[in-house]
């Protein structure tokens, strides 16, 4: 067996309208549960809107840091509590400048300035407690760095939908050039009425449950949520687990390919014919050294939109050709949850990959089954469909043409050589 270096994904915190632990998540995923999408009144100015809502309890922020108060960086504490363990040992083993954060976000605090705005416009002053600063985009990977007490490399993505798979580069990059020793990376997004009335003034915004890929679809759910993983760099024994692992070996759920592209067609309309999209997954193919009839399921980027969908039905078609993979879209689940989209998707990715996924059933897709007759067909997964789940894709396409495609791959390893074995602090269960 060849020794090999790759980048693990060692650590998983994770909140989004299908639960907060890690099981409960996987099982309302591969139950196609809709409990958290929910009607809310208060966020268009028009109508009432179905959205996907994180309903757990958040926490308080410490009095030192409450200059970062928002219920954005609030969420993100609630997720980042997950991997605070961890993150602590890492302190220890390899020093506070050696930890980098890369955040992908959307939304950032905008909803506390949209409160503060409310109270100017009725009292004629802001709230004494508003700081502008609580919705730069860069303020929840400053909040986690003051939080986690880092001086690594920290700063934001914001490439709208791509924003947390494009982290995942930059974290390979900063391991790469020998900058990090460890990454924290991810996503989160929390709803607000910016990002909701502005897509429904793109006439975005679906009148119901979105559907995505049917003839039928009339648009988007907007969600929140988020995601936040470690990544490392290991050494493990390149062996795919088609078998149990043996005596002196353990699990590695690894990034091995990512693939990024801007085709820059237009503002806010994907390329036709997904030019950027297949560039992306190629890439991530390529780097992962992969031939596509390998991937054991993709996981699409799936909108409902009718530009979105066309695109990337097309797009999945030219790169896997007569080899299609089984795919579904989970925004049918949470919503679109916009810069958080690829750091959740990713971490459903990595729960089917997981020991918590115990029979290798995978997300099916929730929709009318009404295909779209104008564009090509997809292997869109059904209720209870299972498989020898090894590698895993997931699609994140932006505004701006700004694509990324993240694949994910579960191998085994010594023990000897695997030195950050993965540790969740909410359960008993191992991560990987």
């Amino acid at each position: 067996m060849n020794s090999t270096t790759q980048i693990a994904i060692t650590h998983l915190g994770l909140c989004c309208p299908l639960g907060q632990s890690h099981q409960v998540v996987l099982d309302n995923l591969l139950h196609a549960s809709t409990t958290g999408m929910q009607w809310r009144d208060d966020l268009l100015f028009e109508r009432s809107v179905l959205v996907g809502q994180v309903d757990a309890k958040l926490p308080e922020l410490p009095s030192a840091l409450k200059r970062f108060d928002t219920r954005n960086n609030q969420l993100t504490l609630l997720i980042a509590r997950q991997i605070e363990q961890a993150v602590e040992q890492a302190k220890a083993r390899f020093s506070c400048e050696r930890i980098g954060i890369v955040i992908g976000t959307s939304t950032s605090g905008i909803a506390t300035g949209e409160a503060a705005l409310s109270e100017l416009k009725a009292h004629g002053e802001f709230p004494k407690e508003y700081d502008y600063a609580k919705q730069e985009l860069g303020d929840t990977s400053q909040f986690l760095q003051a939080y986690f007490g880092l001086s690594g490399p920290c700063y934001t993505v914001s490439t709208a939908c791509s924003s947390s798979a494009k982290v995942f580069a930059s974290a390979k990059r900063l391991i790469d050039a020998d900058v990090c020793d460890m990454v924290i990376v991810g996503g989160i997004d929390t709803l607000c009425k910016l990002t909701l009335n502005g897509f429904y003034s793109l006439e975005s915004i679906s009148n119901g449950h979105c559907q995505p890929f049917s003839i039928n679809r009339d648009g988007i759910n907007i969600g929140e949520g988020g995601a936040l993983f470690t990544l490392e760099k290991v050494t493990l024994e390149k062996v795919t687990l088609d078998n149990a692992a043996k005596d002196g070996e353990e699990k590695a759920i690894i990034l091995s390919g990512i693939g990024e592209s801007s085709d820059a067609h237009h503002i806010s309309a994907p390329h036709p014919e997904g030019r950027g999209a297949i560039n992306a997954m190629q890439a991530a193919l390529n780097m992962a050294k992969l031939k596509p009839e390998q991937i054991d399921y993709l996981n699409l980027h799936g909108t409902a939109t009718p530009k979105n969908d066309a695109m990337e039905s097309r797009a999945v078609h030219q790169v896997f050709s007569n080899n299609l993979p089984a795919c579904s879209s989970t925004k049918s689940l949470t919503g679109h949850t916009l810069g958080a989209a690829g750091a959740i998707e990713a971490a459903f990715c990595y729960l089917l990959l997981s020991d918590y996924n115990t029979q290798q059933q995978l997300p099916p897709q929730v929709w009318d089954g009404e295909q779209d007759p104008n564009d090509p067909s997809l292997t869109l997964v059904e209720k209870g469909q299972q498989a020898n789940i090894r590698h895993v894709m997931s699609n994140s396409f932006a505004f701006g043409g700004s694509n990324a495609s993240l694949i994910l791959s579960r191998y085994r390893s010594s023990r000897e050589v695997l030195e950050n074995r993965a540790f969740d602090s909410t359960e008993t269960n191992p991560n990987v």
